[in-house]
């Protein structure tokens, strides 16, 4: 076990404890961003020019008629920015832009003395416009060949050969649409400037550093003349890794312009109007399968649909190739990946990052070709799980592979999966309207930034001559358990309780060049800095305790707050301890670092070990549909998780649960849709509000819903053992989609290839169990071929995998 693994006694993770904010989140005491505008005075707000049109031409813009609406102070445009015009890392996202992009995106900002006095003010300002032609959807980018970023290719064995020797061969399409991230709070921030010039910007990001330098150079600044502070979030889910930048420096603009506190936040329409979503995505493909169910060979087209600019496609794309797998092994692979440019918001992180859009690509492939192979949907999930042994399609080991088939087997077990699929074959055999149905799924999910820079961290941790404890990292809390798990490690290390430790908010000025609380590597990062100083700190206090109890450096021990030593009955406590070294003159404080090992990755070949580890899981969903409308509920899900040996138990269930949940929305309620009619609303986001876009409510909760964190999980190299729980729980609730598939197919004959648009909306589902009981052929084309023979001294044209070998229970 390594050092960085190893629990010593009595620790402090693993301990079932409360979110360090839960009381403050349900009292209301706990401040956001924009809460922090009503404790400062002189604040100007911010309001938008939004264009009303998808694609136009700046003509002209004269901002004189706003400066006559009484209240307003300044209007913003491009003239007004001291250093680069630009709010994005690719340089391709004009903070004022001459070309509009998307229907809705900003030409200029308005400040007033009040938000009305602001709104007023952009609705005066006077913009002429040359309507240009408009590409909406992702179908039409790619009729147009209009694509942008890299186009890159994931590939292994011989695909021709293979597909040529198997034995059944599958084509198909599929398509699907992004998500919007409805965050509680939405886009903000509050920019100052103090008396030298610094300048001083609160902000919902997830990614304090980067929005420092966009910040910097729009300012035309170095970034040590920009601090930026993250209190918390309310809600980001990746909205907020790259978005918030170009908000923050508007503020910014307007705090340098007229030396008061500027304040941008937007409303719930302007966020999900301007705001990126999940990449929705194409996919084509052509699968071969053998007799036995096992996928021999896959080709495949996936067609990430960016929006106006890159933003974070790239890595989108890239970690959607990486996923295409999930849990399957694959011998020969060619996926091509490519991202459309569109006239729609730039499309941007969410929770799973391209890792869920890769893996329903195959979720989706495995469960329209099974009936025609003869084989239930697990039936041949199962048999395609990776093996220990076996790598991926870009060459990473897939180390503790048989935890899959552990996971699958206590998942169905605890589901009572075979017992409940006869009982639910009863009950649809005698109701002709209503009909049930139950789907496992796997999800195989690797952890890191695939970016290899971006696997470091760094933390700033202070005792304070009282024996408190006080600690700054790089990871931003925004409801998910971040700040908890810290204070838990902190504790865990120093050998305190956790009374002895807060933390601060996430500021740029204490600890520099953060990463993105982002690609579920929050706790792995920032929990082996924060580990590292206070092992700095606790190595310096052990030479002091050594030396007052008289005993070896290797016999002190800290333990619940008191110092001991191996074979002595006298004891320290620790503030007295602290106090002690304090006297002489020992350093209090240090600054941790950390950064993942084992990592390196060739971009340009799509090959090498990006992830540390990978998180496994399972889930069991049941469902029922009303025949007449399409309508269904969910009555039970069974999910069982790998999260290593958890920080904390209860943050990571509430994360597994929200996963899920948010997984399920995504993927059966949530429902963009824009204006693609030729009119003038061409382009326009016809959801943007609650009203119109279908989030997961009380009534889309399972009636039962069981979680199970898998034990004898410990993760090695990883600290205390844990594993990240943020993004994997998401791909959990494919479960639910493909169990929607088995209850509309169960209104037709059996063995029926079904087709599930997605979302899988009541009215989806009804499209698919009317196309049931007509018995229509699905789109899916199948072609079966005589059994290819291969004599045994011909070398095969493409690997074949022997059969996968018994698990063994003990790890």
């Amino acid at each position: 076990m390594s050092h960085l693994s190893q629990r010593p006694a009595s620790p402090s993770v693993g301990l079932e404890v409360p979110h360090e904010s839960a009381v403050g989140h349900v009292t209301g005491e706990a401040l956001y961003t924009d809460d922090l505008v009503g404790r400062s005075t002189g604040v100007l707000h911010a309001h938008p020019v939004q264009a009303p049109h998808a694609h136009a031409r700046v003509v002209r813009l004269d901002p004189g008629p706003a400066l006559q609406v009484p209240g307003v102070v300044r209007v913003l445009t491009a003239e007004d920015v001291p250093g680069v015009n630009d709010a994005g890392v690719k340089h391709d996202e004009p903070l004022f832009p001459t070309e509009v992009m998307y229907y809705g995106h900003s030409v200029a900002w308005v400040l007033g003395e009040t938000l009305e006095a602001a709104r007023l003010g952009a609705a005066a300002v006077e913009v002429d416009y040359e309507v240009l032609p408009a590409l909406v959807s992702v179908r039409d980018a790619i009729e147009a060949e209009s694509f942008q970023g890299a186009q890159k290719t994931l590939t292994r064995g011989d695909v021709d050969a293979s597909l040529a020797d198997s034995t059944h061969v599958f084509t198909g399409e599929f398509e699907f649409s992004g998500q919007e991230h409805f965050y509680i709070e939405t886009h903000a921030s509050l920019a100052t400037v103090d008396e030298a010039g610094q300048v001083f910007v609160q902000s919902s990001t997830q990614h304090p550093s980067e929005t420092q330098e966009i910040v910097a150079h729009v300012l035309g600044l170095h970034n040590h003349e920009v601090t930026v502070q993250c209190l918390r979030m309310g809600g980001g889910f990746g909205g907020k890794e790259m978005q918030p930048h170009g908000y923050a420096a508007i503020g910014a603009i307007g705090a340098r312009l007229t030396g008061r506190p500027v304040r941008v936040r937007l409303t719930r329409t302007q966020d999900i109007t301007m705001s990126g979503k999940r990449h929705g995505f194409h996919a084509s493909w052509e699968a071969g399968f053998d007799d036995d169910g096992r996928i021999r060979a896959l080709r495949a087209t996936i067609t990430a649909d960016g929006g106006w600019s890159l933003d974070l496609s790239e890595p989108v794309l890239a970690r959607a190739l990486c996923h295409i797998d999930n849990a399957y092994y694959i011998p020969n692979v060619t996926v091509l990946g490519r991202i459309a440019k569109s006239n729609k918001t730039s499309q941007t992180a969410f929770r799973g990052f391209g890792g869920p859009q890769g893996m329903l690509v195959m979720e989706d492939l495995l469960s329209r070709v099974a009936p025609a192979l003869g084989l239930t949907q697990e039936e041949i999930r199962e048999r395609n799980f990776y093996a220990p042994g076996e790598s991926t399609p870009y060459g990473q080991p897939v180390r503790h592979a048989e935890r899959m088939h552990k996971v699958w087997a206590q998942v169905m077990e605890q589901s009572d999966f075979a017992a409940r699929s006869a009982q639910i074959a009863e009950f649809n055999a005698t109701h002709e309207h209503t009909k049930r149905a139950i789907a496992a799924t796997p999800v195989k999910f690797g952890i890191s930034f695939n970016l290899k820079a971006f696997n470091q961290a760094g933390a700033l941790v202070l005792v304070y001559k009282d024996g408190s404890v006080l600690v700054n990292h790089g990871g931003t809390e925004m409801g998910q358990g971040l700040h908890t798990k810290m204070l838990q490690v902190a504790a865990t290390a120093l050998g305190v309780p956790l009374s002895k430790v807060r933390l601060a908010p996430t500021r740029t000025d204490k600890v520099p060049n953060t990463s993105a609380t982002a690609a579920s590597t929050g706790a792995d990062l920032n929990g082996g800095a924060v580990k590292n100083a206070c092992e700095q700190i606790r190595e310096r206090l052990t030479q002091v305790a050594a030396g007052q109890l008289g005993c070896p450096l290797t016999d002190v021990r800290f333990v619940d707050g008191r110092v001991t030593a191996l074979g002595l009955d006298t004891s320290l406590d620790w503030d007295d301890l602290v106090n002690i070294a304090y006297f002489q003159r020992v350093q209090l404080s240090a600054s941790g670092f950390y950064r993942t090992e084992g990592l390196h990755w060739n971009a340009d070949t799509f090959q090498g070990e990006p992830f540390k580890y990978f998180a496994y899981g399972a889930a069991v969903t049941e469902v029922e549909v009303d025949g007449f409308t399409g309508a269904y509920r969910s009555r039970r899900v069974d999910i069982v998780h790998d999260v290593g040996d958890s920080l904390s138990p209860l943050i990571d269930i509430g994360q597994i649960e929200g996963g899920y949940v948010q997984g399920a929305g995504w993927l059966t309620l949530e429902d963009l849709r824009w204006d693609t009619s030729d009119g003038p609303h061409r382009g326009r986001l016809l959801t943007q509000a609650a009203s119109t876009y279908k989030l997961p409510s009380f009534s889309e909760m399972p009636q039962e819903f069981n979680v199970t964190l898998f034990e004898q999980a410990h993760e090695d190299g990883v600290v205390y053992g844990g594993k990240a729980v943020g993004e994997p729980p998401l791909m959990l609730a494919f479960a639910m989609r493909e169990s929607l598939r088995k209850a509309a197919a169960a209104f037709g004959p059996d063995g029926r290839m079904t087709e599930l648009g997605c979302p899988s909306t009541p009215e989806s589902v009804f499209w698919a169990l009317e196309a049931a009981q007509l018995e229509s052929e699905p789109e899916t084309q199948h072609t079966v071929r005589p059994s290819a023979t291969l004599s045994s001294d011909t070398p095969s044209a493409s690997p074949t995998r022997p059969a996968p070998q018994p698990v063994l229970t003990a790890e």
